[in-house]
């Protein structure tokens, strides 16, 4: 599967399960659903080509700069307002490498282990994610449920929804400038999670030319 029918999956399934779910402002992740037996998803069909071990592994790598940093960042910052920034899609969650009509979709655990130690350090954890603003109550849902501090998500929405990925990004994170944080380090899998400047440190998770969304 190229990197481009990937993000079409995702964001064809995510509208559908929101439509399907009722999504509100106290959504609740529901219980898994039963797939067709004889149906074969583009997540399986993914992990023919990515193996998930060795991505595991290869975002392990990136996190275990990440924490040493945010370690050594928070030592001495008593007073000052700081964050962190992550993207979702293979960067929080395991999109590409769980079927997208179970849910809760598990959580990237070395990205969930950086994360809670950012808040236990006194960071406060955003999501910027480009998924559509309908599904904004099932992805925070989501996120909380497998163990995540969220501290705020932003999603695109209309007048971000026509926007390049990396502008509406920059601008967010702008966004969270403004209300007054230093946000410290900026994840994700993706260049245009990662360009347009407004953090301290990006930390660039594997994407595999594409491969991931």
């Amino acid at each position: 599967m190229t990197g481009r029918g990937v993000r079409q999956r995702i964001g064809a399934v995510s509208v559908v399960a929101a439509l399907g779910l009722g999504v509100n402002a106290a959504a609740t992740v529901p219980a898994a659903a039963a797939a067709p037996a004889a149906t074969t998803t583009a997540a399986s069909a993914l992990q023919a080509e990515v193996d998930h071990a060795t991505w595991q592994n290869d975002v392990r790598a990136v996190i275990d700069q990440a924490l040493p940093y945010v370690q050594q960042r928070t030592a001495n910052a008593a007073g000052q307002k700081l964050a962190i920034v992550f993207d979702v899609d293979n960067t929080t969650l395991e999109t590409d490498f769980h079927p997208w009509y179970e849910l809760p979709t598990p959580a990237v655990k070395p990205s969930l282990e950086l994360a809670r130690y950012a808040k236990s350090r006194g960071v406060a954890v955003f999501f910027v994610t480009a998924r559509p603003g309908i599904i904004k109550s099932l992805t925070e849902a989501n996120l909380k449920a497998v163990g995540y501090p969220v501290s705020g998500i932003y999603v695109r929405d209309l007048p971000d929804l026509f926007d390049e990925v990396s502008a509406y990004k920059t601008s967010k994170r702008a966004e969270i400038e403004a209300q007054g944080y230093t946000i410290i380090a900026n994840v994700g899998n993706r260049e245009s999670d990662l360009v347009g400047g407004r953090a301290e440190r990006t930390f660039k998770l594997p994407d595999y030319d594409g491969q991931l969304s």
